[in-house]
C-alpha cells in the first residue's frame, strides 16, 4: 500500500498543496488510512500544552517544543497529570474537548488557521500540529504556536496525521473550487493570499533517514 504524502515545506502560494506518492512504503495497515468520508473522527488523548513556534511549517519548528512540552511532562508532581481530552478532526478543523475537568473546557481550532502537521520523529505516540493565533497582531515575533498531543499507541498518532491531511485535502478542494466560480477575478493578488499549509505523512523512520542525509550531503 503507498502513502500519500503533502511536501512539508510550503506550499507554492499559487498553487493547491500537491501530494506525491512513496511506493516504499507499505508500513500503514488499512485502519490507520482516513479519508474525507471518515469525517469526523475523534481520539482520545493526553494534551501536552503548548509553545511559541519559530515558523509555519516543517517539523524543525515542532521539534524543539515538543521536547519541552515532553520534559515538563515528566517532571510534573505526583499529584498532578496531563489532561484527557477528546481531539476531534472534522472537515471544519480540529476540536478538543476537555474531559477530565468536572468544568470541561472547549477549544476550536478552524482548518485556515492550522499550517501543519505531523507525527513526532522522536516520541512517535505524540502528535503536533502548528496553528496561527487569532487576532495576532503582526508585531508579534512568534504569531503562532504549537499544540502537542500525547496518544495511547503510535498507530493511533499516526492515524490523526492522517485524519488532518484529509481535511486539508477538503478544504484545498473547496478553495479551489470557489476560485474558479469566481473565475479567478482576483488575479494574481488572489492567488498570493491563498491559504498554505503541509502535512507530513512520512513515518518517523523516512523523516531521521532524511535529516541523516541532509547532515551527510552538508
Amino acid at each position: 500500500m503507498s502513502t500519500k504524502i503533502s511536501s512539508s515545506a510550503a506550499a507554492n502560494p499559487a498553487t493547491n498543496n500537491t501530494t506525491t506518492t512513496n511506493s516504499n512504503n507499505n508500513n500503514d495497515s488499512p485502519d490507520v488510512q482516513v479519508t474525507v468520508k471518515d469525517l469526523p473522527i475523534s481520539f482520545k488523548v493526553k494534551y501536552l500544552g503548548s509553545q511559541p513556534a519559530t515558523g509555519l511549517w516543517g517539523i524543525k519548528h515542532t521539534r524543539l517544543p515538543v521536547d519541552h512540552l515532553v520534559s515538563v511532562a515528566k517532571n510534573l508532581p505526583p499529584n498532578r497529570i496531563l489532561p484527557f481530552c477528546n481531539l476531534t478532526v472534522s472537515l471544519d478543523g480540529v476540536k478538543i474537548e476537555s474531559i477530565t475537568s468536572k468544568l470541561s473546557s472547549m477549544s476550536n481550532f478552524t482548518i485556515d488557521t492550522i499550517s501543519y502537521g505531523v507525527q513526532d520523529l522522536v516520541y512517535t505516540r505524540v502528535f503536533a500540529m502548528i496553528v496561527v493565533k487569532e487576532n495576532y497582531n503582526l508585531k508579534e515575533k512568534n504569531p503562532f504556536d504549537v499544540h502537542a498531543f500525547v496518544c495511547d499507541s503510535r498507530a493511533m498518532a499516526r492515524k490523526l496525521t492522517f485524519a488532518l491531511a484529509a481535511s486539508f485535502q477538503d478544504y484545498s478542494k473547496r478553495v479551489k473550487e470557489a476560485e474558479e466560480q469566481n473565475g479567478g477575478m482576483g488575479g494574481d493578488s488572489e492567488k498570493v493570499t491563498r491559504k498554505k499549509f503541509a502535512i507530513d505523512l512520512r513515518t518517523p523512520e523516512e523523516m531521521q533517514l532524511d535529516i541523516t542525509e541532509q547532515e551527510t550531503e552538508a
